[in-house]
């Protein structure tokens, strides 16, 4: 009789060797963008740092959508300075590293399907901002004053959230960018 695999470290393996892959994949190849995206990923591998070292400056655009992860690394936006494009759909965040705010190049960043509650006011800092996605969160305020400051934003989605009154109106009035939510019946 064989002994029966432990299932967990079976799939743990196969993720780690997924990840591997593709991350090999993005230094043989010179890629600009980094799919880690359906890893079921818990947490950003430490280990990716050090090998993504010698790339990082190309990189423009991570996936990270559909894993399991319950915080981000602050080292993310340190180590991929010239990110423009983050999709971290379908994880479970609350929040986001405060360095995220120090992104200079952060075009659009998603962060549909996750569990924030609380806007991530760190993204009003980011000057080269266009686009953030928040639908399906768990968010009942905007800091609208705050977004309608921001130089660059053109597109707001924060359908499917509890959004409060206050926070209804003061998206209906025209602003500068786009804001997408779910009217209330």
């Amino acid at each position: 009789m064989t002994e029966p695999m432990d299932g967990s470290r079976g799939v743990m393996a196969e993720a780690v060797a997924n990840v591997a892959r593709r991350i090999n994949a993005t230094v043989e190849e010179g890629k600009d963008s980094l799919d880690l995206s359906n890893c079921k990923l818990i947490s950003f591998p430490d280990g990716v740092f050090k090998v993504l070292r010698s790339v990082t400056d190309n990189i423009s655009v991570i996936s990270l959508a559909d894993n399991e992860m319950k915080a981000i690394s602050s080292k993310l936006f340190t180590t991929f300075t010239q990110m423009r494009e983050l999709d971290l759909q379908g994880n479970v965040l609350t929040k986001l590293p405060d360095n995220v705010g120090v992104m200079e190049h952060l075009t659009s960043i998603n962060l549909a399907n996750n569990n924030f509650s609380i806007f991530p006011e760190k993204l009003t800092e980011i000057s080269t901002l266009e686009r953030i996605n928040l639908e399906g969160n768990n968010i009942t305020e905007i800091p609208v004053e705050k977004l309608s400051n921001m130089p660059a934003l053109k597109w707001l989605n924060v359908k499917s959230n509890p959004l409060d009154s206050n926070t209804q109106s003061a998206l209906q009035s025209p602003h500068s960018f786009d804001a997408l939510m779910t009217r209330e019946s």
